[in-house]
């Protein structure tokens, strides 16, 4: 049985639409409207896309922090592939009081890849609400070489050592207390980041979602990653294609094998046609407990861990 959603204050329609739309049935056959709801309270989602950006998404920046306060969520970090998010996350915050909101800059071609001045400049944006560098996503040389696509990209290492300016940033990174997150670098130069974070003193990292493409980091090489001090990043995405269950069931052996203490769990959703950002986190929290993990596991996962991750105290 789907039961009723009511509709956040101030969603637009298509969105709202969405939303409907996946208040269905999780995995374990019980309402999502009921176990991902319970599963969301209190908790942090560190990966969430939305509007304003250059490409279809399903919700933007402040009706996101509208539904997930609705949701009862603790907070988000905003994520945009081509631009610093750290001002939207300040706007937000006014918008939506109670809910914490953070942003990041990503390393992409548009702020001129790996750029320790831009780097320094979101750390300067009103509200200190910028805390997570990504390396470079879909700029990455990584990506664009597993996607066999012919045009400029963004390395963070070259004859297998890091290029000055990755250490330059890292650096500030750790000056300014920042997170410091792999993007979408291979699994051996995500290693190389955070042996080079640990060097310099960041204490706080992420491998952006360790088991997808094309990052495809083994259970071996994120346990090294724990042991360098990162958190190892699970994100839901989709639960409605039909390899969910499989991947579902791959990541939680993962976390099992490396334990829920070095893990953090995120929706990486916000694409035009997925579920909404609180609703997918929500679904896959529930879908993780239908796999054997306990409520607490998935509260340190989802609760705990991001909060460390980004200075908030323990609730």
């Amino acid at each position: 049985m789907i039961r009723p959603m009511t509709r956040p204050h101030g969603l637009g329609a298509s969105a709202a639409i969405v939303a409907l739309a996946f208040v269905a049935v999780d995995l374990r056959g019980q309402p999502q409207a009921d176990a991902g709801a319970r599963a969301l309270v209190g908790t942090i989602d560190i990966h969430v896309h939305h509007l304003p950006d250059d490409r279809a998404r399903s919700i933007d920046a402040i009706d996101v922090a509208k539904l997930a306060s609705e949701r009862k969520m603790r907070g988000l970090v905003l994520k945009n592939h081509y631009e610093s998010t750290a001002g939207i996350a300040f706007l937000v915050r006014k918008m939506v009081p109670g809910i914490e909101v953070f942003g990041g800059i990503d390393l992409n071609l548009t702020v001129g890849g790996i750029n320790p001045a831009a780097v320094e400049h979101m750390t300067r944006v009103t509200g200190g609400w910028g805390r997570f560098v990504w390396m470079a996503t879909f700029d990455a040389e990584n990506q664009v070489r597993y996607s066999k696509e012919n045009r400029p990209f963004v390395s963070v290492a070259r004859g297998g050592k890091l290029t000055a300016e990755v250490e330059q940033v890292i650096g500030l990174i750790a000056k300014h207390d920042l997170v410091l997150a792999t993007g979408h670098s291979s699994a051996t130069e995500g290693l190389m980041l955070l042996r080079e974070g640990r060097r310099q003193g960041v204490r706080h990292m992420v491998v952006t979602h360790a088991m997808n493409a094309p990052v495809l980091m083994t259970v071996a090489q994120m346990k090294e990653a724990a042991s360098l001090g990162a958190m190892i990043e699970f994100v839901g995405g989709s639960l409605a294609t039909a390899d969910a269950d499989e991947r579902v069931t791959r990541f939680a052996d993962a976390i099992r094998q490396i334990g829920p203490e070095f893990c953090v769990l995120s929706s990486d959703l916000g694409q035009q046609g997925n579920a909404l950002p609180p609703d997918g986190f929500g679904a896959f929290l529930a879908a993780l407990r239908a796999k054997g993990l306990s409520d607490e596991d998935i509260g340190v996962m989802a609760r705990r861990n991001p909060a460390r991750l980004l200075g908030l105290p323990d609730k």
